[in-house]
Parts: structure tokens; sequence; C-alpha cells
């Protein structure tokens, strides 16, 4: 048996040499174990999909045709504003169209509102549902979705309304549109303003609810002033405004009755609503009651999901919270030690989308965060999900690899930890030896540590365990 030269190099070592590169999207799938559940059945009556797709389509008909007409008149391929422009543009698009002016510019905000057109910066660009929108009922429902949950910014809220007061109706209307899902029928408004008054009451409660310390007497603070709270008096003007926009994306239909008015759920928004109920049962029904659970906590109890079954718990818990906190609790979780929940964490903002981008933007700029960022802004911009990776640089793909590994390594299985071996850009172990150590990742000792002690290959396992010491020790 030959013995190698100390100073040949590895690489001439077959063993030594990676099997093929995989996607690095595979190697953060490893640690997850595949689990099937049964998918609900909607409630008696509900119409089928290709049905509700029409009805959709039916309510988005002007604002997918504002959207095309956009795309044709900018070209296919270059940049649209982010919309059409003032005066000319916004004429000619009316005069086209046969609309009017109020029309192309409530349409254009469907049409954003809807991810029929995605913003970047000061452009606009045709979105990959408006070139689906024809052939795939999914993609039309997850848009008419989209401009369901933005019912709020589709019809301005009364003047001289609190903000504070706005943002309390828009938090209970969820509890209203249970209420018309559950009577399978007319309500009267009055009955709603009933419940929207509760609602609000609850919600007001909650917010003053202060944990109780022991303290001495002595150490009590001085209780401050309580907060002026907005009265009741402007309910039923919120609950017109509410109504109304929710009427205007086509989720309920408004009647003025013989003796009082009441409101009816579409089937659309019949079916948004069980479906959003049910995301919310799946989730509060998993072992660790999600919905009820901090982001950290949460996306814990989502690691051993399927991407299916998580998407939907990331959907239930960002309900119960308004995007712009649960974006900030998300990214909190990104920027902490754990690696697994990093990158579950950013699996969760893709479900958040657009309201996510400018916080992930800002991200780019912090190492830990910025393969993440750019791999999310770049299937947010509509790349495939595979080739995604092709954003990063070498530093960047390789900063990843230890990062997923440092994940496999704390949460998953020797053999998942050799096999993610495979998924590095580098084609021989050397080389990846040499870019780990090169890109200074905090986890990278730990990582070549649990590796050697992982691959089954003496040779590979002592050169791996040589540079975790060199990399431990300060050596070349």
């Amino acid at each position: 048996m030959t013995s190698r030269k100390p100073d040949e190099p590895l690489a001439r070592n077959s063993r030594l040499r990676l099997v093929r590169p995989r996607a690095l999207a595979t190697a953060r799938r490893a640690v997850t174990t595949r689990r099937t559940r049964p998918a609900p059945r909607p409630p008696e009556g509900t119409p089928p999909r290709a049905e509700l797709a029409r009805q959709a389509r039916h309510v988005l008909a002007d604002a997918v045709r504002i959207a095309r007409w956009a795309a044709v008149e900018r070209g296919p391929e270059a940049a649209l504003r982010a919309g059409p422009e003032a005066g000319t543009s916004e004429e000619r698009a009316a005069a086209a169209l046969d609309l009017t002016p109020g029309q192309i510019r409530a349409g254009w905000d469907r049409a954003r509102l809807a991810g029929l057109v995605e913003l970047h910066g000061d452009t606009a660009r045709p979105g990959w549902r408006l070139h689906a929108w024809d052939r795939d009922d999914s993609a039309v429902l997850r848009g008419w979705v989209a401009l369901f949950d933005a019912w709020s910014l589709v019809h301005p809220a009364p003047e001289g309304v609190a903000p504070s007061a706005v943002a309390e109706v828009v938090e209970a209307v969820p509890q209203v549109l249970s209420l018309l899902q559950l009577s399978q029928g007319p309500v009267l408004v009055p009955a709603l303003l009933d419940l929207l008054g509760q609602r609000v009451e609850e919600l007001r409660e909650e917010r003053c609810e202060v944990p109780a310390t022991e303290q001495s007497p002595e150490q009590a603070p001085i209780a401050p002033e309580p907060a002026e709270t907005p009265g009741t008096d402007g309910l039923p003007a919120l609950l017109d405004w509410a109504l109304e926009g929710l009427a205007a994306v086509g989720a309920l239909t408004l009647d003025p009755g013989a003796d009082a008015r009441h409101a009816t759920l579409t089937p659309l928004g019949n079916w948004a609503v069980w479906v959003k109920l049910e995301q919310i049962c799946v989730a509060a029904q998993s072992p660790a009651g999600n919905i009820e659970q901090s982001a950290e906590d949460m996306l814990r109890g989502c690691a051993r999901l399927t991407p299916g079954p998580a998407r939907a718990e990331y959907r239930a818990w960002l309900a119960a919270r308004t995007l712009s906190s649960a974006v900030a609790e998300l990214l909190a979780v990104a920027r902490g030690e754990d690696a697994l929940l990093r990158g579950l964490a950013f699996e969760a903002l893709r479900v958040v989308g657009a309201p996510a981008e400018a916080e992930v933007r800002a991200t780019v700029a912090e190492p830990s965060l910025r393969p993440y960022a750019l791999l999310w802004l770049a299937e947010y911009e509509g790349a495939d999900p595979d080739d995604a990776q092709e954003v990063l640089t070498r530093e960047e793909a390789t900063w990843l690899w230890v990062d997923t590994a440092a994940a496999v390594a704390d949460h998953g299985e020797s053999e998942l930890l050799v096999r993610h071996l495979e998924s590095a850009v580098q084609g021989t172990v050397p080389a990846l030896l040499d870019e780990v150590r090169a890109v200074g990742h905090p986890r990278t000792v730990q990582v070549l540590v649990a590796l050697a002690a992982a691959h089954p290959d003496p040779a590979l396992s002592k050169a791996v365990r040589r540079a975790a010491f060199q990399v431990h020790t300060g050596g070349a």
C-alpha cells in the first residue's frame, strides 16, 4: 500500500472528490421529514374551484385589462413605471379600454394589490399571475385572495376618524366575516354593528392588560394617566366603510332590505373566509399551538412539516398579526444563532410576499442574512427557485452552504450532513475546505468537526478534521 506524499494535492485521491453538485434548495430541505395529511374539504354548497376562479376573473376583469394594456404599451420586456403616467397615459388608457380615468386608477391599484403587476422601486413589471391568468385557476384565486386581504386599501377610510379607530375596525373585521360565514345567509347590519362594538371593546381591554408583579408599596410606580381611547360613536360609519370595501372586492353584497340593510357573503367571500378559518384551525391544532406562539416557537413547530402544511401554518400565524410586526419578528429570529430557524424565517417571509420586500432588501447589507435575502429577492422578482442560487457569488454560496450545514448538524442526522457535502458548489473537498475557511462563518469549526465525525471515509474525515483544527488555531 502506497502512502500519499505530504505535498500531493488531496484532489488526486478519487475518494475525496465530490459526487455532483445539487441545488442549494435541496440542501435547505434536507432537515425536513416528509409527512402528508388529507386536504380539508370546503363546506357543502361551495362552488367548484373552476367556478370560483371564473367569479374572481370577473371581479378583476378591469384590473387585468389595464395591466395587459400597460404591458403592451411599455413592451413585454420593458420595465413598467409604478402606474399609468398622469395626464396623457391615463387618458390614452381610458380611451383604449373605454373606461373613465377614475376606473383606470382604481383598476391599476387592484392590479398591484392582486399581484398582476409587481413594484420594484420606481418601476413595475407584469406579475407572474398576469401571465398565468387564463390558464391557472389557482393563480387567479390566490390573486383574488390577495385583493381580499387588502380590502382596507381599496376603499378610503372616512375622513376625520382617528387612525387608531380605523386600525381597530380592520383588526375586528375577521370576527364580522366569521359571523357572516357561519350564518350562511344575510345578516342585518345592526347585528354586525353590535358584534363589531363588542370585538373593539375586547381589543381595547387586551391592550390595557398589564402583567401583575409582586412589588412593595414603596416600589410600586405611580400609575400613568390613562390614554384617551377613541369612542364608539364613529363605529357605524366605519362598519359601512368596511362593508363597502369588502363589497368592492367581491367578498359580499349589500342589500337595502325592507326593514334594515343586510350583508351576505358571495360564494367567493364565503370560500375565502372558510380557507382562512381552516388555516387558523390547522395552526391552532398543531402540537405547539403555533398561532399563539412567538415567531421562534412557531418556526420550531413547523420545522418538521413538509412545505405545503408549513406554508398553511405560516399564513395562519400571519393572519393573526399585523404584517409589519410579523415581518419584524421573523427577521429578529433570522438574526439569531439557529441556522434552521433562519432558513424557515425566510420561507415564512416568502408567504408574506410584497409587503416584506423593503425589510428584506434592507437585510442585504447584513452578512448573515445576505444570501437568504438575495435568494428571496430573486424569487420575488420572478426567478425560478431552482435557478435563484445563480444570483449568489461563490463566497455567498459557500457561506450559505456552511450555514445550512450548521442547521443539519444541529437538527438533522449524520447521513444528512454527509449528503449535504454533495450540494457544495466546489468540485473537490480541498477546494471546498479552502473556501469554507476563507468565508469566516462563525460555525465553521463546529460544522467541520461534525462532518469529520459523520463521514465514513477515513481519508476525507482526516482532511476535514485537520481543516477544523487549522480554523480553530488560526493556521493556514
